[in-house]
């Protein structure tokens, strides 16, 4: 993507390597950081659209790091740690990192988080179409209406935020974890399989069409065209 840079800070060469590799695949532009004192020295220097941070990190640790960050700018920081336990991610929320992903992680996921925050922060800009229709299928964005073969069908708010967001990134496939960040918010509380209830009776709402939204077993969704 043009203009998206990403600065990866973490002590492990090869874990900065396979995300490096993942979001270069992506079209992201990446600079790298083995320690706390380089991370801070690449992000005063360059204008970064989005920094994944380690906590545990030589010389200055991830915390430090993302404290320091924060009183200067509002960059999205998802940190990538090890540390798993609830005190250590509320610690990550109130340092003020954006999300929290635990080792070992999925570069698909990631990346699919990497992409939420870009397009939250203006990172990837895209206008939104007045009308978007696939097939028989048609989205009113203005109205937040859908039709169904010019058949007026009724949504629930969820629902049509689902099907907007799916359809809005077509061929890439979500967890459950990143729709409901994205669809419902970090502060929902209930179970990601939410996320499956919504998508059933979606499905059910929108037939014939209902095979644009696939399952992809172990992992989540994506809208197929």
């Amino acid at each position: 993507m043009d203009g998206v840079r990403l600065l990866i800070v973490d002590g492990d060469e090869s874990v900065r390597s396979v995300i490096k590799e993942k979001a270069a695949a992506e079209g992201f532009a990446c600079d790298e950081a083995a320690d706390g004192i380089a991370a801070i020295k690449l992000f005063r220097r360059y204008d970064y659209s989005l920094i994944l941070l380690d906590t545990e990190l030589p010389q200055l640790d991830g915390r430090n790091v993302c404290r320091q960050i924060r009183k200067v700018s509002d960059t999205p920081i998802i940190i990538v740690s090890a540390r798993s336990s609830e005190e250590d991610r509320l610690t990550g929320f109130d340092l003020g990192a954006d999300d929290y992903v635990l080792k070992p992680f999925s570069t698909c996921e990631l990346m699919a988080r990497v992409k939420v925050f870009l397009r939250r922060s203006g990172g990837i800009g895209r206008a939104v179409p007045r009308k978007i229709s696939f097939s028989g299928l048609f989205i009113d964005t203005v109205s937040r209406s859908v039709y169904v073969d010019d058949r007026l069908v009724q949504l629930t708010p969820k629902e049509y935020d689902l099907l907007f967001f799916l359809s809005q990134n077509p061929n890439e496939a979500f967890s459950r974890d990143v729709l409901l960040n994205e669809v419902w918010g970090y502060d929902f509380a209930g179970s990601d399989r939410t996320v499956d209830t919504h998508i059933k009776t979606l499905r059910e709402n929108i037939k014939p069409y209902d095979g644009y939204i696939m399952t992809v077993w172990g992992f989540g969704y994506k809208f197929v065209i």
